[in-house]
């Protein structure tokens, strides 16, 4: 398996600096691509390359930004 897309729902954002520190902390990040953290519905959506990264990985840095993730979706 390769590139997997990942919707994960996160608690309410409460300002838009939220979204750009989100975005800012997971495009560093290696297997990630196409990330889009939507504000109104509190959702991140990304491709993941599962060669280099992983989605437990991506939930340990979201909780140490604290934004917890209530809820993972994964689609091949």
């Amino acid at each position: 398996m390769a590139n997997i897309k990942v919707t994960m729902q996160l608690d309410d954002l409460s300002c838009p600096s939220c979204m750009i520190k989100i975005q800012k902390a997971l495009s560093g990040q290696s297997g990630l691509s196409d990330i889009k953290v939507l504000f109104n519905a509190s959702k991140i959506k990304l491709n993941l390359d599962d060669t280099l990264n992983d989605v437990d990985q991506i939930k340990i840095i979201l909780n140490h930004l604290g934004y917890p993730v209530q809820r993972v979706t994964v689609k091949e």
